[in-house]
């Protein structure tokens, strides 16, 4: 946040008349203007608000309540000698007022001429593009690591809750992602059913976590309960993600391996690509947002673009984190002369952060169709790598069956070899079904689970490798190209 704080003192320095912060966080916003007003040597920090009016300046305080265009004038009329810096918060709502709009492009003139700053303080960007090039738009994050250890240490210190410095790293690790407020919530529900913030509350700041991501409405908190152990075959992907899950330590920093970018993930239904998202989720202990690609796209001129922004913004916020992108082929497959290239700036953002981004946010993408994806998105540089998930050979089917089997009925005695004869181009989800099937065949009998039931059961059932032949063909000698690694 210091890096953010010197930012904003350069913007003040360097006679930045207007400053637009977008941010949720006015009471944490409010203290880190302060405390760059108190580094520069800054006398007089004002704050107006609709209902309290000014507060800040003694012979000033309550003035212009209910009054924008007064307080906009006050300014405007206040003598250079002393330096002020005003906050105005919610002023969006009278943003687009005609009168208020010609005072603020006067003002940004006049402030030219004097060493004051006004500071507009926002949850939403400038609804008119008419005065952006007379002000500076800035975002104000969610809090880092170092600003919710000092937090939570207050806490803990304030309240005799003798926490250890492992316990401190973790609870401010589990708290990314979570606004002051939402912190201090938690922390206070913590006193209030324990008397004391301990270690224990990290289940209660995910459960918070959950809440935020939900009303997202776009990224969706996934709770994996499928680890690695769980996916028969893709040895080959397997090991490939234990040597990335280790370059996420502070060893892999101080021996110059960069931050993991992500993974493509490409294949037929039901090979696994889902689960495989899910896994990693639960080996590397990292918190699993899904990314709803077609709740991206809004109706509304410039949305769409907002949207992309608050969600990379939220991940990078929750990191170190899984960003599960799922069937970004749908997302991102179409024309776009369709939507008015609206997908292809979303697509452009996306793809921009995937390239640029030092944040531990991890990217797992998956697709079925390989030929409605746009070549940009399979250059080199934005993934680490991209995998090909083919249907499962016999060893794996074999694999595969056996986990199904001990899973449901951990005490099954016969051979799997005539089933693993008879699957050939079936898929992981298919012979997963095969298993349900057999399984109510015998209990409709009242009866254990026997070889006849799955022989049945893989005999009823028609393969995608049958009914979409074309498709994994055309999957599979894309891949034979050299485009991508196979997963097993």
């Amino acid at each position: 946040m210091n890096s953010w704080c010197r930012n904003l003192e350069l913007l003040i320095k360097s006679r930045t008349s207007i400053i637009w912060i977008r941010t949720k966080e006015e009471e944490r916003l409010e203290k880190l203007v302060d405390l760059s007003c108190e580094r520069l040597n800054i006398k007089r920090f004002v704050r107006w608000d609709c209902v309290s009016g000014i507060k800040g300046l003694i012979n000033e305080e309550g003035k212009f309540s209910n009054n924008p265009l007064g307080v906009l004038n006050w300014l405007k009329e206040q003598s250079s000698e002393v330096s002020i810096v005003l906050l105005l918060k919610d002023f969006h709502k009278f943003y687009d007022d005609p009168s208020i709009n010609r005072t603020i492009k006067e003002l940004s003139s006049a402030l030219k001429k004097t060493s004051h700053n006004l500071i507009i303080s926002s949850h939403l960007f400038p609804s008119s593009e008419e005065l952006d090039e007379l002000m500076t738009i800035v975002n104000l994050p969610l809090p880092d690591q170092k600003e919710l250890k000092n937090l939570i240490k207050k806490i803990a210190i304030n309240t005799n809750s003798n926490l250890e410095e492992q316990d401190l790293n973790e609870l401010s690790l589990a708290s990314s992602g979570l606004t002051e407020i939402k912190v201090m919530q938690v922390t206070a529900k913590a006193l209030a059913q324990r008397g004391k913030i301990s270690k224990e509350d990290i289940k209660d700041i995910i459960e918070e976590k959950k809440q935020v991501i939900a009303r997202s409405e776009i990224l969706e908190f996934f709770e994996a309960k499928s680890s690695q152990d769980d996916i028969g075959g893709l040895n080959v992907l397997k090991v490939w993600l234990n040597q990335r899950y280790r370059a996420f330590s502070k060893e892999a920093r101080d021996y110059g391996l960069p931050i993991p970018k992500g993974v493509l993930l490409v294949g037929a239904q039901g090979t696994g690509k889902s689960l495989t998202a899910k896994s990693i989720s639960k080996s590397w202990s990292m918190p699993l947002l899904r990314l709803d690609v077609g709740r991206l796209f809004s109706s509304l001129v410039g949305s769409s673009e907002a949207r992309t922004r608050e969600t990379i913004s939220r991940a990078e916020a929750m990191s170190p984190c899984i960003l599960w992108i799922d069937e970004i082929d749908k997302g991102f497959g179409g024309d776009a002369r369709s939507d008015g290239g609206t997908s292809q700036r979303v697509l452009a953002s996306l793809l921009t952060w995937m390239a640029e981004k030092e944040s531990a946010v991890f990217v797992v993408a998956t697709a079925n169709a390989i030929d409605k994806l746009p070549a940009e998105l399979l250059r080199k540089g934005r993934f680490d790598e991209i995998f090909f998930l083919d249907l499962p050979n016999s060893k794996e089917r074999l694999s595969i069956l056996d986990l199904h089997l001990k899973k449901r009925r951990p005490s099954y005695s016969f051979p799997l070899s005539t089933i693993i004869d008879r699957t050939d181009g079936f898929s992981g989800a298919e012979l997963e079904q095969a298993v349900i099937e057999g399984m109510h065949i015998s209990f409709s009998e009242n009866r254990e689970l026997m070889e006849k039931d799955l022989i049945k059961a893989v005999s009823e059932l028609v393969p995608l490798s049958r009914t979409a032949k074309e498709q994994i063909d055309f999957l599979k000698e894309w891949s034979s190209t050299g485009r991508a690694r196979s997963a097993s």
